[in-house]
């Protein structure tokens, strides 16, 4: 989508952005951002960053941002493996990662699936950065972002998508890959800087927090001040969240009216 708002992003209020989405959305879970650094100093200057204990899924990662609200830094070692890794750019989409023998008889029924699978998945690109942060979009301590991760139920979701589409519509179309879908999310909007739709795998759901009824939308930044002015002109013509029931039985003729013109 090539018509986002001209922002400068550094100067943009992020407290206001994020309370103009819970406004309009309700949302229950904490918007949060992810960045790549060039550098491990880079990213150990973050304001109140947290260094991992332990080893972990990047899905973890941004878990503890997303659902405990802190800030967190990592490099390629922090990381449990290179599905983790090549997803974010910290490690080559290399013969032995493309194979997928890992998930050969676990998650595909042989080497062959699993590869397709691998080849299938949007990654960032390699040998950029040596370092992610990911922390709550409301804090500003990434300034800015690369990306925003927005958690979200269908319903929600859906509004969310509407606002985008309210002025400069495109079709917006995206893939699943099923499992490892963390490259249908972060992993393609960090690789296309295209707003990126993703139903959260079994991993994310798992170790990450996420819940049952979420959808998680991967966004370059500048594209939420136009979701939110879309959101609030939706609003005031009676398109909100939550949406009311009209009811089964009823004659649908009258909401219609109002809803379609």
């Amino acid at each position: 989508m090539a018509d986002v708002i001209a922002t400068d992003l550094r100067n943009m209020d992020w407290a206001a952005l994020v309370a103009d989405l819970n406004r309009y959305l309700r949302l229950r879970t904490t918007p949060v951002g992810m960045k790549l650094f060039e550098t491990v100093q880079e990213m150990e200057a973050v304001p109140r960053i947290r260094r991992p204990k332990h080893v972990h899924a990047t899905d973890q990662i941004v878990g503890q941002a997303s659902r405990n609200g802190w800030t967190v830094g990592i490099t390629a070692d922090d990381l449990v493996g290179d599905q983790c890794r090549t997803v974010i750019g910290l490690a080559p989409r290399d013969e032995q990662w493309l194979s997928g023998q890992r998930m050969a008889g676990v998650w595909y029924e042989n080497a062959e699936e699993a590869s397709k699978h691998q080849r299938a998945m949007d990654v960032a690109p390699f040998g950029q950065h040596v370092a992610m942060a990911v922390s709550p979009l409301a804090s500003g301590r990434l300034n800015p972002p690369d990306i925003a991760l927005i958690y979200a139920t269908p319903a929600q979701m859906i509004l969310f998508i509407n606002g985008l589409q309210w002025t400069g519509f495109k079709k917006l179309e995206w893939g699943c890959v099923g499992e490892s879908a963390c490259a249908d999310s972060w992993g393609r909007a960090l690789a296309t800087g295209e707003p990126s739709l993703s139903i959260p795998c079994f991993a994310e759901r798992r170790y990450g927090g996420v819940m049952e009824d979420e959808l998680l939308m991967a966004i370059p930044p500048g594209f939420l001040p136009k979701v939110i002015e879309g959101l609030d002109r939706l609003a005031r013509n009676g398109l909100r969240y939550p949406i009311a029931q009209y009811g089964i039985n009823n004659d649908v003729r009258a909401g219609m009216g109002v809803s379609y013109g």
